[in-house]
């Protein structure tokens, strides 16, 4: 039998045909010069394209690879999930496998682990290879979600962490849909600290984080951690209310005056008819977003399928019935099963 892991890597995989063996490369000489055991967790999230035949081909010449086939895409967050599910080391290390995120960082996460710190967050202190849009949306985003959610979540930090055992099976225990793995991180509490590094450029593919992905995946950290944009509603409905009271009077002296500044006719009406409408389906849209989420949590489906998994020293492969977990957070693309 295999000797326990201390240290797992969990890295998410979605047509990064072009990343895996120098993901793979560099991960084992990391993990190796700690002389600890260790395993590489590598969910595949339905890719289309030779990511599957490579992660099996890197499992047969390496045991200590493990890999986890999705029965389709299930979205980014939800193959975290499975990973952190499937790890068995007492250090768990979450990366992405664009290699945006450089392995060799995961030796400076160690050394903070061992001086007893249960969360190291990567902190981004510089993003290389990225637009200016896409750098200055993703400042936005932090700083917007650092103000108006509930609990302190890191400045500029992604999913590139190490967390403790502890800290694992506590988030194991929350199987909430709409996943913000970072926001639940920092909700769980314990010793947390972080690590500043340089992010790469994405070493081949594509991202798998457009515009409409990065929109919807700041609705589920906003939704998740804040009652914010239900509680805006009262403050424009006060604002909308005062500016009505003030508009009586004034409105009646320019009547009694004769001024030329009246308000009369249809198109002042439908103008403030459209501009009271258009709060309104933008209030009923911000209360449909939770109770979209209170139906997924109804519904109680699984957060992802494994339709199959390769572990062991064998090349055989086992069928796993997954924890009770939704697809809610499964991206919206071709869907095909390895």
């Amino acid at each position: 039998m295999s000797q326990k892991p201390v240290i797992s890597v969990v890295a998410p995989v979605y047509n990064e045909e072009g990343n895996l063996e120098l993901l793979y490369r560099r991960v084992s000489e990391v993990l190796d010069s700690t002389g600890e055991p260790w395993e590489l967790i590598l969910v595949n999230d339905g890719s289309y394209d030779r990511s599957p035949e490579i992660m099996r081909e890197l499992h047969k010449r390496d045991p200590r690879v493990r890999v986890i086939h999705f029965a389709r895409n299930f979205g980014h967050q939800n193959a975290v999930t499975a990973g952190m599910d499937y790890a068995r080391g007492d250090a768990v290390v979450l990366i992405d496998a664009d290699l945006q995120d450089p392995p060799e960082v995961i030796l400076q996460l160690l050394e903070k682990w061992r001086e007893g710190y249960q969360v190291v967050y990567a902190v981004r202190a510089e993003r290389k290879g990225e637009s200016w849009f896409k750098r200055w949306t993703a400042k936005l985003f932090y700083r917007l979600i650092y103000r108006i959610t509930d609990v302190n979540i890191p400045l500029d930090t992604g999913d590139f962490r190490l967390m403790d055992r502890q800290v694992v099976d506590a988030l194991s225990a929350m199987r909430e849909h709409n996943r913000f793995i970072r926001g639940m991180t920092s909700w769980v509490g314990f010793r947390q600290t972080g690590v500043p590094y340089v992010r790469q450029e994405r070493h081949a593919g594509q991202t798998k984080y457009p515009l409409r992905k990065m929109i919807r995946f700041a609705l589920d950290a906003i939704t998740g951690f804040s009652y914010f944009p239900l509680q805006i509603t009262i403050y424009a409905s006060l604002l909308l209310a005062l500016i009505a009271i003030l508009a009586v009077p004034v409105v009646a002296v320019l009547r009694l005056s004769g001024s030329q500044l009246q308000f009369e006719g249809q198109a002042t009406t439908l103008i403030v008819v459209l501009l009271m409408s258009s709060f309104q389906l933008f209030f009923f849209f911000i209360m449909g977003q939770y109770i979209a989420r209170i139906y997924d949590e109804v519904r109680q489906r699984p957060l992802y399928v494994v339709a199959e998994v390769l572990e062991g020293s064998d090349e055989t492969s086992t069928q796993e019935t997954p924890a009770p977990t939704s697809d809610a957070d499964a991206d919206e693309r071709p869907q095909t099963t390895p």
